[in-house]
């Protein structure tokens, strides 16, 4: 049997030739995509596939495919539970006889579903996958393990069972990689993550419990007036009512968990979408807002996940509730007249909403303005202090709370009517319909118990209808300010080149030929618009490989603006740059900020409220792997934080801090420079990154930046 398995095994893998096509097909098949963009081959240099070209071509394939493939690895001891989750996935195998790729579809416990070349689908047990993965590493210790086993005399029958104890001891940190995770890109279309993440079933289930919730409270209703027209309670019409009751509450637990599950699944989807939106933005979308700016924006986001669940659900069930009593109106004493009454005071309460909303719109627009304006103004205290006269230094606060504190009063109004009015009023007006139908003793007592019930059922759905909609405005409003950063996360990181994935290779061959200068500027200048005048005069300038260029000016001489071009942080219409002989437009930004890593001044560099280990390799894939963390930790030792790591008690893993204020200046320059270095870079350019270290620390960075930098230029005061 097992033999069998391997040989399924050996007819699912997938040569290294064909991993574009498993990719297209994986992709396709687990819903990642609907229609694969067709990829090159895996280029493979004299029957040698190196892991850099796997991992460069694995970037460049999520890009074309539009989705996130991250690499992961394992230990040997946790393999069987990586790849439990690990569809899915494009897995490295390396056994001894038979090596390639084998596309996993799903996981599970005791198998795996995987496509093979043939497009047919095959399982095979996980426990010769995990085999496959660790043959070489089991072959490399097994002779030493069964000299011990012969020396100790341990029994054929029992010898099995103490190799492999003895090899998960021996194996157990060893280091299992070749695994990568394929994902839904968060800037994938909205609608197909919702189907994806199944959140489409959650919210029919929603309405399932809670329709079949009402259906049931309505029977029950039916029996009691049933029994109330006899004029007399029968038992097991009692019986009924109280197995109808206790129906309900399954469907009732079931409606509200699938809510709170609803509401996480959406949030958690907003969040993801929102994040990815701000890292796609580029650094002029990011520099020419204002703190004030961004915090109203972080402000309406944290609001907008919480308001838009709890407003959307309540509108949902408002809705549902409504068509209910639409029916029961109906069928109940009123009948027609009363279920149109019920949808003219449908279309007023819109028209209120709606004047709500408005009202709504000019209240965010007059939060954000203030929230901008005051947070712009606390950045700037002492420069007002100095530069405004003293009487005048409030009152545009002053009036910014004015105009604020009379729109949220109007606000408050019309949300009163909303609440007080939309759903209590409801019976009142319906009432005349039911007194006419009982003055005049048209219906039975069975109707118009519907009539009544129908009554009050449409005054719970108004009153849940007025609060949620109060917040599902507001959201509205919100969804206004926050759309251009959601639509942001559809961009797609990849340039015009169609042949981009061969790029870092013809970069990598012209850096070896020395034909070409590391960068090459020709007549480089720059303006911030087109009627101010030049802050960069042209310049011609060679920078070739292992240059120690430092660069010296006043402030304002455009020492910035020098390293944000050669950086591609800008870019200019005037003069030529080149790195290795080929252009911006051709390189693409994305692999020009690779090959030429900068590290801003202090107030452009920032530390986020992470671990000191996600500061220091976000320049690295995340989750790192083994290796990154390693070579972090070497550099860091090299710039002198060493010291810094042994003393934080959870070390590289100890959060530091919003802006890092559990790290000195100097440190946080240390951590600068060793983010740089990290990225393995053509050319580093630091920008005054040395300023704030003191002599022998600086002596220590300079000479280990010196050692291990190809190309180097340094950005300081005189």
């Amino acid at each position: 049997m097992q033999s069998l398995q391997k040989q399924l095994l050996q007819s699912s893998i997938w040569p290294a030739y064909k991993l574009n096509i498993a990719m297209e097909i994986l992709a396709q098949k687990a819903g990642l995509t609907v229609n694969p963009e067709k990829l090159p081959s895996l280029p493979i240099n004299d029957n040698i596939l190196e892991n850099q070209t796997i991992d460069r071509w694995m970037e460049f394939a999520s890009n074309r495919l539009k989705i996130d493939t991250m690499q992961v690895e394992s230990t040997y001891a946790d393999l069987e539970k990586k790849l439990y989750f690990a569809a899915p996935s494009i897995i490295h195998i390396k056994a001894n006889d038979f090596s390639g790729f084998l596309a996993v579809l799903k996981g599970g416990k005791q198998k795996v579903k995987v496509i093979q070349p043939n497009f047919e689908h095959a399982t095979i047990d996980i426990d010769i996958v995990r085999n496959a993965l660790t043959d070489s590493l089991e072959k490399e210790i097994l002779p030493p393990v069964q000299t011990i086993l012969d020396e100790a005399n341990i029994p054929e029958d029992r010898r099995y069972i103490a190799q492999s104890a003895i090899i998960r001891e021996q194996l157990s940190d060893k280091i299992i990689d070749g695994i990568w995770l394929l994902r839904l890109s968060a800037g994938a279309d909205f609608k197909q993550q919702i189907c994806h993440a199944g959140i489409s079933f959650q919210f029919l289930s929603i309405l399932s419990a809670h329709c079949i919730g009402h259906l049931l409270l309505i029977l029950s209703w039916w029996v009691i007036a049933r029994q109330a027209t006899v004029g007399h309670f029968e038992r097991h019409a009692m019986i009924a009512w109280a197995l109808l009751l206790i129906c309900m509450i399954p469907f009732q637990v079931l409606d509200k968990w699938s809510q709170n599950v609803f509401a996480l699944s959406i949030g958690s989807l907003f969040k993801q979408r929102l994040l990815h939106g701000i890292l796609q933005l580029e650094p002029e979308e990011v520099r020419h807002q204002g703190s004030g700016q961004f915090l109203g924006t972080i402000m309406e986001a944290e609001s907008f996940g919480s308001l838009a669940m709890e407003g959307g659900m309540l509108s949902v069930v408002a809705v549902i509730e409504l068509l209910f009593a639409f029916w029961i109106l109906f069928f109940g004493a009123g009948g027609f007249i009363h279920a149109f009454l019920l949808l003219v005071w449908i279309a007023f309460a819109a028209l209120v909403c709606l004047k709500y909303y408005r009202k709504a719109q000019q209240w965010i627009n007059e939060y954000r303005n203030m929230t901008n304006d005051m947070v712009e103004s606390m950045v700037g205290y002492r420069t007002r202090l100095v530069q405004e006269n003293p009487l005048k230094w409030h009152t545009e606060e002053e009036n910014i709370l004015f105009n604020y504190t009379e729109l949220s009063k109007k606000l408050d109004d019309m949300g009163t009517i909303i609440q007080g009015i939309v759903g209590q009023a409801w019976v009142v007006f319906s009432l005349p319909v039911l007194l006419y139908a009982f003055l005049t003793n048209s219906t039975g007592i069975g109707v118009m118990a519907m009539g009544v019930g129908g009554t009050l059922l449409a005054a719970q759905a108004f009153t849940q209808f007025s609060i949620s909609v109060i917040r599902t405005i507001q959201v509205l409003a919100a969804w206004e300010n926050l759309k251009p950063l959601l639509n942001t996360a559809e961009r797609i990181n990849q340039s015009e080149n169609k042949n981009e994935f061969m790029m870092p290779f013809t970069l990598d061959k012209a850096s070896a030929s020395e034909r070409y200068p590391l960068m090459s500027i020709n007549n480089l200048a720059f303006r911030y618009q087109k009627e101010l005048p030049l802050v960069l005069k042209p310049f011609t300038q060679q920078i070739d490989r292992h240059d120690r260029i430092l660069i010296e000016g006043p402030s304002g001489s455009g020492k910035s603006t020098l390293s944000a071009l050669l950086s591609a942080l800008r870019q200019s219409d005037v003069g030529e740059l080149l790195l290795w002989g080929f252009d911006l437009k051709r390189v693409g930004k994305n692999l020009w900020r690779r090959r030429v890593v900068i590290a801003p001044q202090f107030h452009e560099n920032h530390v986020l409220t992470e671990t000191f280990a996600f500061n220091v390799l976000m320049s690295r894939r995340w989750p790192p792997l083994n290796k990154d963390i390693e070579e972090a930790l070497t550099i860091c030792k090299a710039l002198g934080l060493d010291h810094l790591l042994n003393r934080m008690p959870a070390g590289f893993l100890q959060m530091v801090g919003e802006g890092g204020w559990q790290l000195s200046h100097g440190e946080r320059s240390r951590l600068f420079i060793a983010r740089a270095l990290l990225q393995n870079a053509d050319l580093i350019l630091l920008d005054e990154s040395f300023g704030t270290l003191d002599p022998e620390n600086m002596t220590r960075c300079l000479t280990f930046v010196f050692e291990h930098s190809r190309a180097l230029i340094v950005i300081a005061h005189p």
